[in-house]
């Protein structure tokens, strides 16, 4: 991926200008997405429905799990291939853009209204000043719990306004423990998402506005040391067992197979992993919360557009019509996100599931939260993520030392962002 991404610098100058005018007659446009069955249905659906409306405009679906997505993805980009509508997440949107590789948006505000959408929203998806990415909809890291798993072990659901890390593992560790052999208090060991709140919480954080790395060693090795006593404790599963489980899809991940009392994960994975689970799945919030919360308001995902799109215009009306049109939005509902439209949030408020009346409750509750501001990372950060995967697996097989894994995971981050 790293060296597709690369290329981006060569390639990004070599095409023409896309097409920001509308079409004469009928067009094409390939829109991706990553997700399971479930979001493949509802958006194939939501699709129909635009087409309907804009018969000039045909939608080729392009979607996949999301392991492999970003690797096909920069392979697509760099070959000049890329879809004209691409769904992203995380930083990938500064890194794409940083690279010339997306639409600046305000070629297009002729066909894509964002008068709607809330300003964080908006501002999430602006890449130094200039609008790469439009927000699906609002998410936030929690803990989903199995209350039935709970039950099953004997163990009571933890306040999540008091609770810290170190009850989290206690907790673990003990439905563990005091279930059947497979099933564990914790599905996963951190992520690389968690290390963003876990630096959050000591007064950190991840990158500084400047795009530097805004957290020290010490908070790193007591992150990949806590990684570490999850699995070593029984907590969460065996090092390999983690292994097996990254990238898998929802139906796969022990939440889903109802094996699994807690895990750490966004906020909006609740109504699939729920249906998955068959189970009445909660939200809490993450350990450690107070006296400094590390938790964060962030979009769900962004839909963007290729710079070097033919048809522009074309997936502009296509994000327009996702985020503004109510037929989409009751479709949709809080599959990416809580709206960031809200008149959207108002049409669908009586539709949602259970589930979905749950991730909005949880949002409106984080977005009440006197939390710091969060910085998009530079250009290199998507490799970050990678980098502590990677490292996490080395500390979880215990062929690197808390210590050393975080003096590399150093070294490794700041070369990747050039700092």
């Amino acid at each position: 991926m790293l060296t597709a991404l690369g290329l981006l610098g060569v390639t990004a100058g070599c095409s023409g200008a896309p097409s920001n005018q509308p079409a004469d007659g009928p067009v094409e446009i390939r829109f991706s997405w990553w997700g399971n069955a479930g979001r493949a249905e509802l958006t194939n659906k939501a699709i129909a429905e635009f087409e309907a409306a804009n018969p000039n405009i045909k939608v080729k679906p392009e979607y996949g799990d999301i392991g492999g997505y970003f690797d096909k993805l920069a392979t697509q980009v760099a070959a000049n291939d890329a879809p004209d509508v691409i769904t992203m997440g995380g930083a990938y949107p500064a890194e794409y853009a940083n690279r010339g590789a997306l639409l600046d948006l305000s070629t297009v505000s002729g066909s894509l209204d964002l008068s709607k959408m809330d300003q964080g929203a908006l501002e999430n998806g602006q890449v130094q000043g200039k609008q790469y990415g439009v927000s699906t909809g609002a998410n936030a890291l929690s803990i989903v719990v199995n209350p039935a798993v709970f039950q099953a072990a004997g163990v009571a659901v933890p306040d999540d306004s008091t609770w810290s890390w170190e009850d989290f593992a206690r907790t673990a560790a003990e439905i563990t423990s005091k279930s059947p052999k497979g099933t564990y208090g914790t599905a996963t060991v951190l992520t690389h998402d968690s290390l963003d709140a876990f630096a959050r919480q000591h007064g950190e954080s991840l990158y500084t506005q400047d795009g530097q790395l805004g957290l020290n060693q010490d908070t790193v090795r007591d992150y990949f040391d806590y990684s570490s006593k999850l699995s070593e404790t029984g907590a969460a599963p065996s090092a390999s067992e983690t292994v097996e489980k990254l990238d898998v899809s929802t139906e796969q991940t022990l939440m889903g197979m109802g094996k699994a009392a807690m895990m750490l994960t966004w906020s909006n994975s609740l109504s699939a992993l729920s249906k998955a689970s068959g189970a009445d799945l909660r939200l809490l919030k993450l350990p450690g919360e107070t006296p400094t919360p590390g938790i964060w308001l962030q979009s769900s995902q962004f839909y963007t557009i290729s710079a070097r799109s033919k048809q522009a215009d074309a997936a502009a009306k296509l994000i327009s019509f996702l985020v503004n049109n109510e037929a989409a939005a009751k479709i949709i509902q809080s599959d990416r996100g809580v709206p960031s439209n809200s008149e959207m949030r108002d049409a669908i408020k009586d539709l949602l599931t259970p589930q979905g009346k749950v991730e909005a409750a949880y949002i409106d509750q984080i977005g009440k939260m006197d939390f710091a501001p969060t910085f998009i990372g530079p250009t290199g950060s998507t490799a970050v993520s990678e980098i502590t995967a990677r490292i996490n697996t080395e500390v979880l097989f215990r062929r690197l030392t808390p210590e050393k894994a975080a003096e590399q995971w150093i070294s490794e981050s700041k070369a990747a962002i050039g700092k």
